[in-house]
């Protein structure tokens, strides 16, 4: 953690910022160790460009955060009486942020601890910590990956036990249900709500799953991940119900090819748009490229959607150890849906993949 925090150091010092504000989640427990949950309670860390980081919390957090943390911090506790703007007050005041240049998460923080903060040093000058923090996190280190390696693991594993349940009649909720339940017995959860999409309905990208019956001939996108050790994995692969029919297969292709050239694409200096635009092509080409909906990928780690992202417009480079997915997709309206995703991460031959779960169309009996 002292590795993480010299790191952040460097990035807000070529950033030019005097200190980076995190509120309970992901960014948190990277830099600290501290597993806290946002609730209604303001509880604010700030980590200067140099000196010892602070954190403004409830009272009642102080004893587990002083335990859990993973290097000497200093605390400014409050109770519910007293409320939480003189402790705010009083760090803001000793680490002289008033008039200084602050970082926040533009995606995490609320309005609650944004006024707060403004409210306690009127000068402040605040801006968005997302690339500074970005720039570590996007870097996945060997224990990170090894992590990442066990969730893959075990919902791959899971995966295949759920596929061989599948049957004519069963509902979409209840092969979710069957996919979450098998992650938990082995002592996992769901990194996200799990989605099983079939006929029609594999037509939404983010569908919500339904009560409705798999019938002969579905096309069933199934698109969930696991956590380990509070990293995430995100597969999704796409199997038929008895006999496809020549649009489906053809669409399978396309996608299986899209994704493919995707991954071929993923290598140390290639961009995420570049990622994007040769899964893309391939879907395009084949006629299908109004029906692409989505970018081709997005980084995964501690959450589930984090930076980089493989999409137009991102022309940053890609390098070591950087982990994302690539799920290119086809989505016809009264048709159905396909979409085959892997989980990546660039090595110096170019990308691994960390999901190795069979991408030829599976085709079930019904």
């Amino acid at each position: 953690m002292s590795q993480r925090l010299n790191r952040l150091r460097a990035e807000m010092q070529r950033a030019g910022v005097a200190a980076v504000a995190v509120v309970p989640g992901s960014n948190l427990s990277y830099l600290t160790g501290l597993d806290m949950h946002i609730n209604e309670r303001l509880a604010v860390a700030f980590f200067p460009s140099a000196g010892q980081p602070v954190m403004v919390l409830p009272a009642l957090e102080q004893p587990r955060a002083a335990a859990q943390a993973h290097f000497p911090m200093r605390f400014y506790p409050w109770t519910d009486s007293e409320g939480p703007h003189e402790a705010l007050g009083r760090a803001m005041a000793d680490l002289q942020l008033d008039g200084a240049r602050l970082g926040v998460e533009y995606t995490a923080m609320r309005v609650l601890e944004l006024r707060s903060i403004e409210q306690a040093a009127p000068e402040v000058v605040v801006g968005d910590a997302t690339p500074i923090l970005a720039a570590l996190r996007m870097t996945k280190d060997a224990q990170e990956l090894a992590a990442m390696r066990t969730a893959v693991h075990i919902v791959e594993r899971t995966l295949e036990v759920a596929i061989s349940q599948i049957k004519v009649g069963m509902t979409e909720r209840a092969l979710a249900n069957i996919w979450d339940a098998a992650m938990r017995e082995i002592g996992s959860a769901p990194s996200f709500g799990t989605i099983v999409a079939s006929g029609p309905n594999a037509a939404n990208p983010h569908h919500s799953n339904t009560d409705r019956a798999f019938q002969p001939g579905d096309l069933i996108i199934m698109d969930g991940g696991a956590v380990y050790q509070g990293y995430a994995s995100d597969i999704t692969r796409t199997v038929v119900l008895g006999e496809p029919s020549a649009e489906a297969r053809r669409l399978y292709e396309l996608v299986q090819a899209a994704n493919a050239a995707g991954r071929a694409a993923a290598r140390p200096g290639a961009s995420g748009e570049q990622v994007d635009q040769a899964a893309r092509t391939v879907i395009t080409q084949g006629g299908y490229g109004a029906q692409f909906l989505h970018r081709t990928g997005h980084g995964l780690g501690l959450d589930v959607h984090e930076p980089p992202y493989m999409v137009a417009g991102n022309t940053a480079p890609l390098t070591l150890g950087m982990t994302f997915t690539i799920e290119p997709g086809i989505y016809v309206p009264g048709v159905g849906g396909v979409r085959i995703e892997d989980d990546v991460v660039i090595t110096a031959d170019g990308a691994e993949s960390l999901t190795t779960f069979n991408r030829d169309l599976i085709v079930l009996q019904p």
